[in-house]
Parts: structure tokens; C-alpha cells; sequence
């Protein structure tokens, strides 16, 4: 029987398809569009691709039906933290609707701690409503993804790499790639992990050491700047939220328990994912 797997053509999704393949796993990859080239790319690379809408249950529900686990991940990046509550609901009815076997929900790490971050909250919403389900089910929650820095690329190629934040706070991440394989462990032996949260994260660099190491690998040398938190307060309530929580403590992921659970996860340094990317090189 397949996994099935949400939101499988978006970042975390398509490290959950990877792995899964990789590891010889039937996949039914659900997507908004099977027409789309990515769409077209999974069924290229093995995967079955099939209609599904995050915000109707009834078509998720068709996509759980006969799947022997399912992968889920709700955003509120695209349309909002409402709608991202919405799609929780979708999958949590739509799972119980089929009595899939077993539920496997992308959160983030810390979401269980009262943070105050509106899109840890409301991804929190969700678990709190999975759990009140009685679905078996396990939570997989990322820290702060080392993608992230993918979005400095012009600032990059200035030579600077700037964050709201000191440069000598340690930020837990992880690859997207780690990710997608410790869900596919997770998936290859449910009764081990069935009502488990497990908090993922590879390494914890400095804001300093991530510039070092992106302009180490970009041929040039990469400056962190420290720009203004209190800036974000009004102009994106969200982020100025996570990036105070960064600063007063952040993510309290164990990551050397992590690698005894999973062993068989490479846990992609920050230096080693940074040499893999194609970055400008820094003028100057």
C-alpha cells in the first residue's frame, strides 16, 4: 500500500516523496494540480500523482483512501493563518473519515510550548485537534529550515547575510532532505512512533557561522548584519513573534538523542548543505 503524501510538489513535501522513494516506498503524491511539471516530474520519478484539495476534506479523504500512512503539512503562508487552521481540520476529518491507518503531521518544533508565534500556534491547534481525535498518529516538527537563507541570495551577492537577530545566538535547523528521511523511518515502523512528537534539527549555527560558511561556499566572504527586530513589530507581526522567540531561548531541540533515534539520517551540517547550494558570488 502507498504513502500518501500532502502538499508533495512544496519543499517539505518533496523531501518526504524523495525519501520515501528512495527508500522503496510506494508513494501516491497528492496535489493541487497533476498537470503542473512538478506534478509531472514525481510521476516521472515513480510516484502515483492524484487530485487533492487541503481545504476540501472530501478529496483528501479519496487521496487517504487505501494508503497505508499519510504525510501531512499545513501552511499559513499562502493564504493565511485561518485558512492554515482550515486545512488541519480538512486532514484530521479526512483521516478519520478513511480510518487511515496512520497519520504522519509536519508541525514545528515548539509549537507545544505556548510561544506566542501565530504560525506555531496554529499549527498547535491542529495537534491539539489530532489528538482530541483518537487518530493514530505521529507529529514530526521541524526547526527553522536551512532553505531559509535561499531568500538572502541578492543580499548574498552584496556580501551580506542579514537576520533580526544577534549574530551570536545559536539558531537550530535542519535540511529539508533530513527531514523527509527521519519521516519516512518514522512511516517504515508505525507502532514504534504512533503517538509520538518528535522535534527535528540538524545543527545550531550562529547567524555568524552561517554567513562564514555561505560565503565559503558562494567563493567570496558573506558579512552578517544584525538588522531591526523592533522594525518587524507592525510591518509583519508573524515574523517579528518568531524571531523574538529565537532570541529569547528558541528551539530546545535534543539533537543528540535525535541521531540515536534515527541513525540512519546523514544530519546535513549547515556547512555541508551551504557547499551544495548555488549561490551568487559575493561582489567584492
Amino acid at each position: 500500500m502507498p504513502t500518501a503524501v500532502l502538499g508533495a510538489t512544496g519543499g517539505q513535501g518533496g523531501a518526504v516523496v524523495a525519501a520515501l522513494l528512495e527508500a522503496g516506498r510506494a508513494v501516491r503524491a497528492v496535489v493541487r494540480d497533476p498537470g503542473s511539471g512538478r506534478a509531472r516530474a514525481l510521476a516521472v520519478a515513480g510516484a502515483e500523482v492524484v487530485p487533492g484539495d487541503l481545504f476540501d476534506a472530501a478529496s483528501l479523504a479519496e487521496a487517504f483512501r487505501g494508503a497505508e500512512a499519510a504525510f501531512a503539512v499545513t501552511t499559513p503562508f499562502q493564504d493565511g493563518l485561518d485558512a492554515e487552521v482550515a486545512q488541519g481540520a480538512a486532514i484530521v476529518r479526512a483521516a478519520a473519515d478513511v480510518a487511515l491507518p496512520h497519520l504522519v503531521l509536519a508541525s514545528v518544533a515548539s509549537a507545544d510550548r505556548d510561544t506566542g508565534v501565530p504560525h506555531f500556534e496554529t499549527k498547535a491547534r491542529t495537534e491539539e485537534l489530532l489528538t482530541r481525535s483518537g487518530l493514530p498518529a505521529t507529529v514530526v516538527a521541524p526547526t527553522y529550515f536551512y532553505d531559509n537563507a535561499l531568500g538572502s541570495r541578492e543580499e548574498v551577492a552584496a556580501g551580506l547575510l542579514t537576520m533580526p537577530m544577534p549574530g551570536d545566538v545559536p539558531l537550530q535547523q535542519v535540511a529539508r532532505q533530513d527531514l523527509g528521511r527521519v519521516v519516512a523511518a518514522v512511516v517504515a515502523d508505525p507502532d514504534r512512533w504512533t503517538g509520538q512528537r518528535v522535534e527535528v534539527a540538524g545543527d545550531d549555527p550562529t547567524p555568524v557561522r552561517m554567513a562564514e560558511e555561505i560565503g565559503r561556499a558562494a567563493g567570496g566572504t558573506v558579512t552578517f548584519h544584525r538588522s531591526s527586530l523592533e522594525d518587524l513589530r507592525t510591518a509583519n507581526p508573524d515574523m517579528f513573534a518568531m524571531y523574538s522567540f529565537f532570541v529569547n531561548g528558541g528551539y530546545q531541540v535534543d539533537m543528540a538523542a535525535l541521531r540515536t533515534q534515527f541513525p540512519a539520517v546523514p544530519w546535513t551540517s549547515y556547512a555541508t548543505w551551504a557547499q551544495a547550494q548555488d549561490w551568487p558570488r559575493p561582489r567584492g
